[in-house]
């Protein structure tokens, strides 16, 4: 790792004393002016000073739409102490010194607090695989919780530091006497003050501190305000660059179908049936499809969809949806269980004491349907492989166009660009369309920007798994579930065995997994196992509730005495849906709670089942125990449209396989929610000391079980299958 410094080292690796050293002796050297930046000085990874008293934060995660670029900004400027005006955000580049070694760390151990000496060789070890693994990840809900906690505030903290002790030293007075503030250092007893930008090429000769001291919360002046999101303003006047936005000099445009069955192949296909059609340049086989380059879009595409292509079929196809939910049922049956979690007592045998309740719930696969379809620019020439694309791995999108245009990763070059959506589309190994974009670019002597149409997009998508998952409970005469088993179907990407931990406090517990393999390819999907153990376990807790005769809420709160956190939330969402209040006609509440990502969300819905069955959510509430929260306007966006993308998934969210491939292909057969279909959301966050959670993606578990629950309360129909649109809602009473 020859371009990292052994700043990079102390910021990424958060080295104290003695640490220090051993970065020294690994990584020698450290960065001063910024050649490609005259005049700017990097005092720290994440961080220039610029003369005129502006500041740039480098910023390693990807702007999609969330506002974490933002986020980390502010929690590095917070600490620096300067004014937000003075702050610049700039995409940090596809280099391993920008490895997000954070990110592992909170991915493997959490918000744990450590020993200084173990902390210092956890840090250096993730930054390490992070480096091997081509990691720059935005996902998972951890960037302001990983890089932003453990990166960006000691970044700003160091920086700060040397700033004072460059102070100190040009005026020959004590460290100590000397206070920064709103981008300056003042010497209050002599009257003296500079700017950071007077002092930073002093401040570049200090030696990072081991350990800078960390504002307290009640100190904080950025943290905890809503700035106007850094991205917004541009995209509201149309300049913000996405992907598809891309314009090379010389470019030419291609169009893409690949082979409609999952691992099938191209038999033969007639190039000169469209050679002759307007602009178009080459038509090309390429691993897995064909594609039609031209001077224009649409030209490529009438001329691809003109193209006489023969496929074969795989060997083995993929399942109907039909049969597969058939093997699931016999894998339930009879498949060969791997234990996630056991605790007490195993479930009692046929004739045991107690009343057994059971129940099956299943969900299908989901597409990501992102609004900006896939995309990707390539050029290969004579100094290598530029890119230009929006992913949410800047690093692991080199190394994959690398290993496809067969070179070494430091001859490629990737313009990370703003996405328009993600939810886990554009995460490593969801790479195809830039793997497709290479293979084009090689057969070719100019810049090409590949385009996916919509149909593409969704039959080709990397999909959230179908599953299945079956529930037996024992409960007592009181109604009190004694005994607690789920199995669920893995066929893969079920990689977070905490997903499918429940937090009630029933003593005898087994949940475990059956595994299988099925030849679809699959991909990270906002929220993850979270988006279907959500529903699997709330939906089967309120039959508990119902079955014992008891309010919901108050069943649950009765099992939850022992866990503070989802008492809080739960008590909360239930208040401000106005739970035990009436409800006129056919309208129900539903309530589900769910952690995921280190925050605790309950939400609470209110639906109107119409007399013919029509389904109408009127309402979402959600209570959030996210700890800390550093922008909380963007932060209450956030769980608004995870609410909002679990909603249109409960409720119409469905891919289905027919002959080893997908049946639809665009939004009249994938619909999203609509405008129209949206309702009142109301979002509250809990103040408390919890660790720092997450908060892109922990809307969307409780979402599904909440309004399938409201849905029962006001009609009387139980939602185990999901998308609920499509099934029967037409009873005689409410439950």
């Amino acid at each position: 790792m020859p371009d990292l410094s052994r700043r990079a080292f102390f910021i990424s690796g958060g080295l104290a004393a003695g640490g220090l050293a051993l970065g020294y002796v690994l990584y020698p050297g450290r960065p001063g002016v910024c050649a490609a930046h005259a005049g700017a000085v990097s005092l720290v990874t994440w961080l220039r000073l610029h003369p005129d008293n502006t500041v740039t934060v480098l910023v390693p995660h990807v702007e999609m739409g969330q506002g974490s670029q933002t986020a980390l900004a502010m929690m590095l400027a917070d600490e620096l102490d300067v004014n937000w005006p003075q702050v610049r955000v700039e995409q940090a580049p596809a280099q391993t010194m920008f490895a997000t070694g954070d990110v592992v760390r909170v991915f493997l151990l959490g918000n744990r607090a450590l020993a200084p000496g173990l902390a210092r060789l956890l840090d250096l070890a993730s930054y390490r695989i992070a480096a091997f693994k081509d990691l720059q990840l935005t996902g998972g809900s951890l960037s302001i919780r990983s890089t932003g906690r453990l990166g960006m505030r000691r970044a700003g903290a160091a920086a700060r530091e040397m700033l004072l002790r460059a102070a100190a030293g040009r005026w020959g007075v004590s460290e100590m006497e000397c206070v920064a503030e709103r981008g300056r250092v003042i010497h209050a007893p002599s009257g003296r003050s500079a700017s950071y930008g007077d002092l930073a090429d002093a401040a570049a000769q200090i030696d990072p501190p081991s350990a800078p001291r960390l504002k307290l919360r009640g100190e904080y002046r950025i943290c905890g305000q809503s700035p106007t999101l850094i991205h917004a303003q541009p995209a509201v006047r149309g300049v913000l660059m996405y992907g598809a936005d891309v314009a090379v000099p010389g470019m030419q445009y291609a169009a893409i179908r690949h082979v409609p069955a999952f691992a099938g192949a191209i038999a033969e296909f007639d190039a000169t049936a469209v050679s002759g059609y307007p602009g178009v340049r080459a038509v090309l086989r390429i691993p897995g499809a064909v594609a039609v380059v031209a001077g224009g879009y649409w030209q490529a595409q009438r001329a691809l969809e003109a193209l006489p292509v023969r496929f074969t079929a795989p060997a083995h196809p993929a399942p109907d949806s039909g049969a597969l939910d058939a093997t699931f049922d016999r894998l339930l049956t009879d498949g060969d269980v791997q234990a996630d979690f056991r605790v007490g007592e195993g479930f009692p045998g046929e004739g045991g004491p107690g009343r057994v309740i059971a129940a099956t719930y299943a969900v299908p696969f989901l597409a990501h349907a992102t609004l900006e379809p896939m995309n990707c620019t390539a050029w290969l020439h004579d100094s290598g492989l530029e890119i230009w694309t929006g992913t949410q791995d800047p690093l692991g999108t080199r190394a994959v166009a690398a290993q496809a245009a067969g070179l070494d990763e430091k001859a490629v070059t990737v313009h990370a660009l703003h996405l328009g959506g993600g939810f886990g589309r554009r995460t490593p190994r969801s790479f195809n369309y830039v793997e497709d974009a290479v293979h084009i670019a090689r057969r070719v002597a100019y810049p090409v920007k590949l385009l996916w149409s919509r149909e593409e997009d969704i039959r080709h998508d990397r999909f959230r798994p179908a599953g299945k998952s079956r529930f037996e409970a024992v409960v007592n005469d009181a109604g009190d579930p004694t005994h607690w088993r789920q199995i669920f179907t893995d066929i893969g990407f079920n990689e977070d065995r905490e997903a499918a931990r429940i937090p009630y406090a029933i003593p005898n517990r087994r949940i475990g997994r059956v595994t299988h393999e099925v030849n679809v390819p699959l991909g990270y999907w906002r929220s993850v196992e979270h988006s279907y153990q959500g529903f699997f376990i709330e939906s089967f807790i309120d039959e508990l509730a119902h079955a014992a005769h008891a309010d919901p809420v108050q069943f649950r709160l009765k099992l939850l005495a022992g866990a503070p956190r989802f008492l809080r939330v739960l008590e909360r969402a239930a208040a401000m849906i106005g739970w035990g209040k009436p409800v006129p006609g056919r309208r129900g509440r539903g309530i589900a709670i769910k952690e995921s990502f280190g925050t605790v969300v309950a939400e609470a819905a209110e639906v109107e089942v119409g007399a013919s069955g029509d389904l109408q959510v009127l309402r979402i509430c959600a209570a959030v125990d996210a700890g800390e929260i550093v922008h909380p306007h963007n932060a209450r966006a956030q769980v608004e449209g995870g609410i909002l993308f679990g909603l249109g998934a409960a409720l119409k969210g469905r891919v289905t396989l027919s002959g080893g491939s997908v049946v639809q292909g665009n939004f009249d057969d994938y619909p999203v929610l609509t405008m129209a279909e949206t309702p009142a959301i109301d979002v509250e966050f809990l103040e408390t000391d919890a660790p720092m959670g997450g908060i892109g993606e922990v809307g969307v578990p409780p979402v599904a079980p909440a309004v399938c629950n409201a849905v029962f309360a006001a009609c009387g129909v139980r939602i185990r299958r999901l998308p609920i649109i499509g099934q029967s809602l037409v009873t005689t009473g409410r439950a």
